[in-house]
């Protein structure tokens, strides 16, 4: 039996009829026991991913890879880093599906840095086959351990799909769809690691982040990241044209490296058309992207004058409030807890290059409460920060929690009431699951909705937050260069509060 390929037919020679002389018969059954057992250890030695062929799994997804649902098209992505990171890239990603026409597989929020990109400047990241297989497997145990939150249950995306101006589905029922489970599976609360789910779930993963390549009409992996590409979209004859932004001829010589970055417009590259508009699903790897040296590092669209529904959409993706049970928290703590005009100071002191720039962050704090200057009633500060309390004595963020005559300082924690309420109503909500359920799934919503519970409540105190500096009549203070910083500064522009 041939083991690698069961369907190949066996050689039509027969066994030799002739029986052996009885001195050669031990020799010979030794030397077959012997180049079985030799094949049988290297069949089971090799990696799992050098038995899962391209062609393996397409045969097992078959049903899937042809165009199916009426004629639905996917893109996929891997988000990565922190939060504000990751709502950047889903921003890019809502950009890139609208442009492509296909439906956008809406990804959970991942643990804090569970995966890292690198750096797109120093043309030092991870490549896009290597980050999506992260970012599936790390989806994979968010599962497994009950601790799975979609993006489209913290950020509200649902004036969007109303609109039409996008289409979306969550992970779980993507995955469901082209992975060959049932979505009581993928849904259920802290799988077993050794679950053939699980297995089946990586397996398609390996296929549909594309180590192989692509596969026709099934998948198109994209394989353009950073450092050769800045995609563009409606820019005329900047279409391949060099980009302004390139590695410098000493990195060129240090890390033997020979890229060139060139601008393409998505539509024409990947449009219709290409040969990626063939496939069913499209796999992007990161798409972060930020402003460096006066080009992007990835996505330069910014406008769409030509295209009427892409600058709809490119308005109203600066800003995606979060869920309304986040929004209506931090403004119930404004109101019923500080109860008067505050002050917001986000101090972040322990993470990355933070941690270097205490007396900057700390500086700025000062200012602002000096320019607010005496009050026959203490100032009212509202503090979000990753020091814990314990470790404020010695600090300037410990001087203000000392002299209580002068402030009154307010911050919120994990194990809060109003913190774990939010969560709760945010998992009776399941924002996520609320677009396009599975097709076998009779009564949609009531059914996803007891199934897809996670088991753990969500941690959304960084939510809870950042609305609630949103609501600071007496001005915000930010650490500089935080992304934090800048959502909070995002919210405060759009009057949420």
């Amino acid at each position: 039996m041939n083991l690698l390929n069961p369907n190949r037919p066996t050689t039509s020679r027969a066994w030799p009829t002739k029986r052996a002389s009885s001195h050669r018969y031990p020799i010979l059954l030794f030397s077959l026991l012997f180049f079985s057992f030799f094949f049988v250890f290297s069949f089971y030695s090799l990696p799992l991913k050098s038995l899962i062929s391209s062609k393996t799994l397409t045969s097992s997804l078959s049903p899937q890879c042809a165009p199916a649902h009426g004629g639905e098209k996917f893109l996929w992505y891997a988000p990565h880093s922190g939060f504000s990171n990751q709502l950047s890239e889903f921003k890019n990603a809502l950009l890139m599906a609208a442009i492509l026409n296909r439906t956008l597989v809406v990804p959970p929020i991942l643990d804090h840095h569970a995966v890292a990109l690198g750096s797109c400047p120093k043309f030092r990241v991870l490549g896009p086959n290597e980050i999506r297989i992260s970012v599936w497997d790390h989806v994979v145990e968010l599962i497994r351990s009950g601790r799975y939150v979609s993006m489209a249950d913290i950020i509200d995306i649902s004036s969007l799909v109303s609109s039409s101006l996008v289409r979306a589905v969550d992970f779980r029922v993507f995955a469901s769809l082209w992975c060959n489970l049932n979505i009581d599976s993928t849904c259920v609360d802290e799988l077993d690691p050794r679950s053939s789910s699980l297995d089946s779930l990586k397996q398609c993963g390996s296929f549909l982040s594309g180590p192989d390549g692509s596969v026709s009409k099934c998948l198109y992996a994209v394989n353009e990241d950073c450092r050769i590409t800045v995609w563009t979209y409606q820019n005329g004859n900047e279409d391949g044209a060099l980009d302004s932004f390139q590695p410098d001829e000493q990195l060129k010589r240090k890390k033997k490296i020979s890229y060139v970055r060139r601008r393409q417009d998505v539509y024409k590259r990947l449009g219709p058309g290409s040969e990626a508009d063939l496939a069913t699903v499209l796999a992007f790897g990161s798409l972060f992207s930020g402003p460096y040296k006066g080009s992007e590092s990835y996505i330069d669209i910014h406008e769409s004058p030509r295209d009427q529904r892409i600058q709809n959409l490119i308005e109203k993706i600066e800003f995606l409030p979060f869920a309304p049970e986040i929004i209506s928290a931090g403004k119930m703590y404004a109101h019923d807890n500080i109860q008067a005009p505050f002050l917001c100071a986000q101090l972040r002191l322990l993470d990355g290059q933070f941690k270097n720039h205490w007396k900057t962050t700390f500086l700025g704090l000062q200012q602002r409460i000096e320019s607010l200057g005496q009050s026959p009633h203490p100032i009212h500060i509202f503090v979000m920060t990753d020091l814990p309390e314990a470790n404020w004595t010695g600090s300037y963020l410990g001087n203000l929690a000392a002299d209580s005559l002068r402030f009154k300082l307010f911050f919120l924690k994990e194990s809060d009431q109003l913190v774990l309420q939010t969560a709760k109503r945010l998992v009776g909500a399941n924002h996520g699951m609320r677009f396009r359920f599975h097709p076998k799934i009779r009564n949609g919503e009531s059914q996803v909705t007891e199934l897809c519970h996670p088991s753990r409540l969500p941690d959304v105190l960084l939510y809870v937050e950042e609305t609630v500096c949103s609501c600071a009549s007496l001005g915000f203070v930010g650490t500089t260069g935080s992304s934090i910083a800048e959502s909070i500064e995002l919210m405060r522009k759009f009057e949420i509060c």
